[in-house]
């Protein structure tokens, strides 16, 4: 008895442990961003640093407005999330509810392979795909542009949002889609009407998944959007905020550097507010429900 108690103790003392790394992990993380962005922000000035159109780094007179890098982002995800959610979505409910066993299982490995596909091959394949058809049917001169990165980022975020929206559907109580039957509601009444509702918290937690992919991704958009700090437009050469980190960080110095690290600490703000909507939203549906 004495040995079960102190196994408990140890385990229950190792799990604290773990807890407590983690929150010590992602508040040092918060600390240091806070602590290596805000210089910088304030010698810029608040306004020229978030509000300013205009990045020239290397200039004889620099210039760091990130509004443009800020603009290309919100963009850049929420055309990500317009093309993969629905995508990403209406597949999970083929798998669980709609494909036999034999289908659902030949498809799963390669949602599976999508997700352990490096973001450098996606960025890869973009490149030499995706950006000669998009250059070629529009018209373009360049086909690195933010609808080529906004194609890349929709077929990344897709495993997530798949894979966790079919656990979730999975998990929906067979007598709830029983009693909808019962009741005289078809098979796509049913799959909409309850369903879904009734896996809404993990269809929107693999969405969380998908946009915190979409926002923090660099390689693959670096490929493909051409890295030009241009205030957004769907055919033209932009700049996403993780990649104005990537491209000059490598040799950047002095209010440059810091500059990149102010770039940073707004990314790092943005998928904190973004992730703290998501949360409240669902609390909100979760609790009206």
């Amino acid at each position: 008895m004495k040995m079960k108690e102190a196994v408990e103790k140890i385990m229950s003392g190792f799990f604290f442990l773990c807890g407590a790394t983690t929150i010590i992990a992602v508040s040092a993380i918060s600390i240091y961003m806070v602590i290596s962005g805000i210089p910088a922000i304030i010698e810029i000035g608040v306004k020229e640093f978030l509000l300013g159109e205009v990045w020239k780094s290397t200039a004889a007179e620099p210039k760091f407005g990130i509004l443009p890098f800020i603009l290309t982002s919100v963009f850049g995800t929420f055309g990500a999330i317009l093309l993969g959610v629905p995508i990403g979505l209406m597949t999970a409910v083929f798998l669980s509810k709609l494909a036999n066993e034999k289908i659902a299982a030949s498809f799963r490995p390669t949602v599976e392979l999508l997700a352990g596909i490096p973001s450098v091959v996606y960025g890869l394949v973009g490149m030499i795909v995706l950006v000669p058809v998009i250059m070629n049917t529009f018209g373009l001169k360049n086909g690195t542009c933010l609808l080529a990165a906004i194609l890349v980022l929709a077929i990344m975020i897709l495993p997530s949002i798949i894979s966790v929206s079919e656990t979730a559907l999975n998990a929906v109580p067979k007598e709830y889609e029983e009693a909808s039957y019962a009741l005289g509601a078809t098979k796509m009444e049913t799959i909409f009407k309850v369903s879904i509702p009734s896996a809404k918290s993990g269809i929107v937690a693999g969405i969380v998944l998908g946009i915190g992919r979409a926002i923090g991704e660099a390689m693959a958009v670096m490929m493909v959007a051409g890295n030009v700090a241009n205030m957004p437009e769907l055919f033209k050469s932009v700049t996403f905020l993780t990649t104005a980190i990537t491209k000059e960080m490598a040799y950047a110095s002095g209010l440059q550097r810091e500059a990149l690290f102010s770039i940073a600490l707004v990314l790092f703000i943005f998928i904190m507010v973004i992730n703290g909507i998501l949360n409240v939203l669902l609390k909100k549906g979760s609790g009206s429900k």
